[in-house]
């Protein structure tokens, strides 16, 4: 980083996020005595994670250039697979209910990949038609099969257990998910790829490089995530439901483009999107604090997400 960066940070992307967030926390404190009380502190975290789990696998999408919008299905298929082969297997069996999870979001990720890299099928169309099928395919299946929806003890102790009766777990799993997307995009070929496609498919290809296999790859990531997602909500909820995977889609990708990822691809570091995900959690919580309708709440993730494409463009334009 260069050393105007480090005196003036909010000419990055994620220094201009953590000023926000410092902001929004001093406005929190001043609306609200106990937001400052590591309950409530730890309880945003823990709500967070959920988000920070959905947002890493959009980061690779959108670093791509691409955009996943079948992210709200995928994790509301993967925790109803997972609740339903729990409960059929029962016992120590039913831990094969969370795997079962995660491989419908892969499968479901490996299907965007296909249309998206070899159909060459738009991901906004090829994704949101994705998402559509999914919703019909669960409406016609719960409304024609009994079905159970307890999470396995696995899922539970994940999604509402805390380590040492402090540290949610969901906090651990993010972090896990976080660690491996870092190693993914700084330490292996497959991030040198993504970055390589994202600033110009035509080009990475003529180099020798398999972009239909990154692109495939990225959204298997970004099914898995969301699988991964549902899995601890369907644990913390102590069930899994219907759209419950609606009031992430939004704040998803306006946590990875307020931390500094190019909507166009290319550009962006994983840390900003860590800063995005806590940023939109403390705003949400405080929009809550005031009872805004989640209408408003939806009109103010997409503001936000303009300004600051806005702020960034002009940024760079100058």
């Amino acid at each position: 980083m260069s050393t105007l960066a480090l005196r003036n940070p909010i000419k990055t992307p994620t220094g201009a996020v953590l000023l926000a967030l410092a902001a929004l926390l001093l406005l929190g404190g001043a609306v609200n005595s106990q937001f400052f009380s590591p309950t409530y502190l730890l309880l945003q975290l823990q709500s967070g994670a959920f988000l920070g789990v959905i947002a890493a696998g959009a980061t690779l999408v959108i670093l791509l250039g691409h955009i996943d919008l079948s992210v709200p299905w995928t994790l509301t298929v993967a925790a109803t697979v997972a609740t339903a082969v729990a409960r059929a297997k029962g016992g120590a069996w039913a831990e094969l209910g969370p795997l079962a999870g995660i491989a419908a979001g892969a499968l479901i990720g490996l299907l965007n990949g296909v249309g998206v890299a070899y159909l060459r099928i738009p991901s906004l169309i090829w994704t949101l038609a994705v998402n559509t099928i999914l919703l019909g395919a669960v409406a016609f299946y719960a409304g024609n099969t009994v079905i159970s929806s307890e999470p396995s003890p696995v899922m539970a102790a994940l999604g509402a257990g805390r380590s040492f009766g402090v540290l949610p777990n969901a906090v651990l799993v993010w972090v896990a998910v976080s660690v491996l997307v870092v190693w993914v995009l700084r330490r292996t070929l497959m991030g040198r790829y993504i970055y390589a496609v994202g600033t110009r498919e035509v080009a990475a290809h003529m180099s020798g490089i398999d972009t239909r296999r990154v692109i495939l790859g990225a959204f298997v990531a970004s099914g898995v995530c969301s699988a991964i997602a549902g899995l601890l909500l369907a644990g913390y909820a102590g069930q899994s439901y219907q759209r419950m995977g609606d009031p992430f889609l939004l704040p998803g990708i306006a946590a990875v483009v307020v931390g500094g990822t190019s909507i166009l691809g290319g550009r962006g570091r994983y840390g900003g999107t860590v800063a995005g995900v806590l940023l939109i959690t403390l705003m949400s919580s405080m929009l809550s604090l005031m009872h805004v309708p989640e209408a408003v709440k939806q009109i103010c993730y997409g503001l936000v997400i303009v300004v600051m494409v806005g702020l960034y463009s002009r940024r760079q334009a100058g």
